[in-house]
């Protein structure tokens, strides 16, 4: 009986990583985001890439509007390069932008944001 008080202690106990780590990317940025990939950071001055697949395909529409966490599949806490593309408004025509060096975390309620101050490499 005690034997199997312990191992069922110990399976209770042991979780793959992939479920222990939640990782998401809240989008601070007043844009509606249409394409998010990411890549290992890159060394100063050299191009990043090359980009994974489009995190965006894990939200129910494709998109992740202002204020919308995104769930993030095949992402381990590092550094990342992150190339995004916003949503044409009105207002604004659609951007393609990269922001470079990005800290992702694993746990919590997100792995890391962006706002529009983070958006300066676009076009």
């Amino acid at each position: 009986m005690r034997a199997a008080l312990i191992l069922l202690a110990l399976c209770g106990a042991v979780r793959p990583a992939a479920a222990q780590e939640r990782m998401a990317f809240w989008n601070l940025t007043s844009s509606t985001i249409t394409n998010l990939v990411m890549a290992p950071a890159a060394p100063d001055g050299a191009a990043p890439g090359p980009f994974g697949a489009n995190q965006c395909a894990n939200d129910k529409d494709g998109t992740v509007d202002h204020d919308e966490r995104l769930r993030l599949v095949g992402i381990a806490p590092g550094r990342y390069d992150v190339r995004l593309t916003t949503k044409p408004s009105v207002t604004k025509p659609g951007r393609v932008c990269t922001v470079r060096n990005v800290e992702v975390k694993g746990g919590g309620k997100y792995s890391f944001s962006l706002s529009d101050s983070d958006l300066t490499d676009c076009n």
